[in-house]
């Protein structure tokens, strides 16, 4: 069973110009997107779908689907603020997107095996697709509810630049998944990587412990689930016109009620992303030394 690529790309702008992900970072113009497609067909992925807006169609066809439509199956879909399940009443001023649960939603009836979600504009490196492929290589219907993530280390998700967010997960004796809880403000202190709490102290954390770049492994099961829980969302926050239907919320609450498992996947990987505009040095070098290193050929699609 091949697995599908799920990028959530919905916050691509029309004319992909100045946004992070679209940069060229690679040297011969390669963006983080084509870094992450290139090593899923090298992990053994059959598929890339893509969740966009449907002001971008144009443009990302002529970016993507003729680059890359003799390379790995392409496809994509829509996601829109209006687009919600049968039944469900939104607040006509809302325009803020729903947040990472409701793109993963729009993939249903389009996905019929296991898939991953990675976002955009994160760099995940290759070991990431390898774990990933091979968690469900043996994968069957009869595991319907069998999740994965893949976790790094918090010591090599971090800028040099600033604080970032990540999702701190604990894990049980078994590496399955038991919560993940977004930490914002991580950094490195002078002594260790610390955080703030609910009530702005900080927490100290080991330079090891396991944090959520959200690439996550999921099978069809999922859409249902998704499904209900945005249900109650609205219910919850239909009058909140910020307030998002995160992945990890809804992890969190099937885990809860023992619905589902996540297998946590460890990763040696260390992530790239351009958090802060000083950070795309860094990551131009690093690529220029994978690529040097031979595990990335100087034209990725050449």
């Amino acid at each position: 069973m091949k697995p599908t690529l799920l990028i959530l790309a919905a916050g691509m702008g029309s004319r992909y110009g100045g946004l992070k992900q679209l940069d060229k970072i690679g040297p011969s113009g390669e963006t983080i997107i084509d870094y992450s497609i290139y090593d899923a067909i090298q992990a053994g992925f059959g598929k890339v779908m893509f969740i966009i807006k449907e002001s971008i169609e144009e443009d990302f066809k002529e970016i993507f689907v003729e680059r890359l439509q003799d390379k790995i199956a392409i496809d994509y879909v829509f996601q829109e603020t209006w687009m919600v399940p049968e039944g469900i009443e939104i607040p006509d001023n809302r325009s803020k997107p729903w947040g990472t649960g409701h793109a993963v939603m729009m993939a249903a009836g389009k996905i019929d095996g296991p898939f991953a979600v990675i976002n955009a504009d994160d760099f995940y490196g290759r070991g990431a697709f390898i774990s990933l492929a091979n968690y469900y290589k043996d994968w069957t219907p009869m595991k319907a509810n069998d999740y994965c993530m893949v976790a790094y280390q918090v010591a090599n998700t971090l800028s040099e630049f600033g604080a970032v967010s990540r999702g701190v997960c604990r894990p049980d004796a078994n590496s399955f998944l038991v919560d993940v809880v977004e930490r914002t403000h991580i950094e490195r202190r002078e002594t260790a990587i610390a955080y703030k709490n609910e009530l702005d102290e900080l927490v100290t954390i080991p330079d090891k412990s396991l944090v959520s770049m959200n690439f996550w492994g999921f099978t069809p099961s999922f859409f249902s689930y998704l499904d209900k829980g945005f249900a109650t969302f609205i219910k919850e926050n239909a009058e909140n016109l910020k307030a998002e239907f995160y992945i990890p919320t809804m992890v969190n609450e099937l885990i809860r009620s023992q619905q589902a498992t996540v297998r946590i996947l460890d990763c040696d990987e260390h992530w790239f992303g351009m958090t802060y505009k000083e950070d795309r040095l860094v990551v131009v070098k690093s690529i220029r030394e994978l690529v040097q290193k031979g595990i990335y050929p100087e034209n990725l699609w050449g």
